[in-house]
């Protein structure tokens, strides 16, 4: 019998006594972290998530893809952080009890950063579909660049096939520009005032070599039209530019403009490039690249057709450059070349009026049309219109007029029988 107090007796007490574990800290979680270990990741992430959320905003001005695309990374592998503790702390947390007011205000906060997780998460997808946008507005935008410079590279090779273009025009960085020229009805306008100045310039010479071939100009114009009244003597060259006009416009309604073996139809795109390539260069280059392009043939016709076989035999006493154009060249004398300046600004005109959608319409105006500024500008700006007298009449037409859709460029007449101030 062991008694107590005895060696035994407190052995045995010993071996019976219970040895109980040290109590578990609730806020310590499975891994070992404590919950403020925990909310302070979440602060972490929060944090980056927010400079990550800066990156996206600031790749979107100016719009830069690539950096766009790292943002938004960087923004779904912090969102994915978050989310993996949040599920975490749910599983070992189904039901949160706020067992102090520590706990009442840690549960507070992570109940706060939940919820601008999930205005995080809104705003993410928002950019996500924005840069989807983006990124599939971009592509259209490349492909159609690449489908342009596909036209152009086709374009410029049947231009050189043509002689309309010749290589160190292609690699020039000028010639960049050229193509770079947008077609509005501003440059149609100045084309059109382009090639009046062109008639009233070749008038000049054409009208001085027929004073030095000792010609009657006022039986001339009264020729070319008479019964016209004019104001001043001086007047009478608006006929010689009438003449002029009249024959260098005549088929310009046709898209061949009256130019044998050219009535393949062409695009207006092709056209607007037939006008680029021509418009910077010399015409007689042109011509040497190419004697029988369409252009070529163009000139050759018109020459022959403005320039009267009597009148060229007056001027040089033969017919041997008329004999040279008809056989196929263009000559370097001073005469075809001021005659290839006035071509070539008709040329350009009837190019570019094809280059519109609808193209361009020509208008004239007949003699003894009544005057209208709707339609029609006088080429003598200091006529007097007397207030109640009956409208003056149209003696002659030297530029016809257009219309650019609903737009009207007015053609230029001389009024027969008017008055001028002095």
């Amino acid at each position: 019998m062991i008694r107590p107090g005895s060696k035994e007796s407190q052995n045995n007490d010993n071996n019976n006594q219970k040895v109980h574990p040290q109590p578990i800290d609730e806020n310590m979680n499975q891994n070992g972290d404590s919950m403020d270990t925990m909310i302070g990741r979440i602060f972490n992430n929060i944090s980056s998530l927010k400079s990550a959320y800066i990156q996206l905003q600031e790749a979107h001005t100016p719009y830069d893809p690539d950096k766009i695309q790292a943002a938004d990374k960087l923004v779904i592998e912090e969102l994915t952080k978050l989310s993996e503790l949040k599920h975490s702390y749910r599983e070992k947390h189904p039901k949160p009890v706020a067992a102090s007011p520590q706990d009442a205000r840690l549960l507070t906060e992570i109940q706060e950063q939940q919820n601008l997780l999930k205005t995080y998460e809104v705003m993410v997808k928002k950019f996500q579909s924005q840069i989807q946008t983006r990124d599939t507005e971009v592509n259209h935008l490349q492909q159609q660049i690449d489908e342009a410079k596909l036209r152009k590279s086709k374009l410029e090779k049947k231009l050189k096939q043509r002689g309309l273009l010749n290589k160190e025009s292609e690699e020039s960085d000028e010639e960049e520009n050229y193509f770079s020229i947008e077609l509005t009805p501003t440059l149609f306008t100045s084309a059109v005032d382009s090639a009046y100045q062109s008639i009233h310039d070749f008038s000049k010479p054409l009208i001085n070599m027929m004073k030095a071939a000792g010609w009657d100009l006022d039986a001339a114009a009264n020729a070319i039209e008479p019964a016209v009244v004019y104001t001043r003597r001086a007047h009478k060259k608006y006929a010689f530019e009438s003449c002029i006009c009249q024959r260098m416009f005549s088929g310009f309604q046709e898209e061949s403009f009256s130019v044998k073996g050219s009535n393949i139809s062409v695009s207006n795109e092709a056209f607007f490039h037939q006008f680029l390539a021509v418009r910077a260069m010399d015409p007689l280059d042109v011509l040497s690249q190419n004697p029988d392009s369409i252009f070529g043939k163009f000139c050759r016709s018109k020459y022959l057709l403005l320039v009267h076989p009597k009148m060229e035999g007056s001027f040089f006493g033969n017919m041997d450059q008329r004999n040279y154009v008809m056989s196929g060249g263009h000559p370097r004398t001073p005469f075809y070349q001021a005659f290839l300046k006035l071509a070539k600004s008709i040329w350009l005109l009837h190019r570019l009026a094809y280059s519109f959608d609808p193209k361009v319409k020509v208008f004239q105006v007949k003699k003894g049309s009544e005057f209208s500024d709707i339609h029609m500008e006088s080429v003598v700006k200091n006529i007097i219109l007397d207030e109640g007298a009956e409208r003056p009449k149209v003696g002659l037409m030297v530029m016809p007029g257009f219309l650019i859709g609903t737009s009207v460029i007015q053609s230029r007449v001389y009024l027969s029988d008017v008055k001028c101030a002095d």
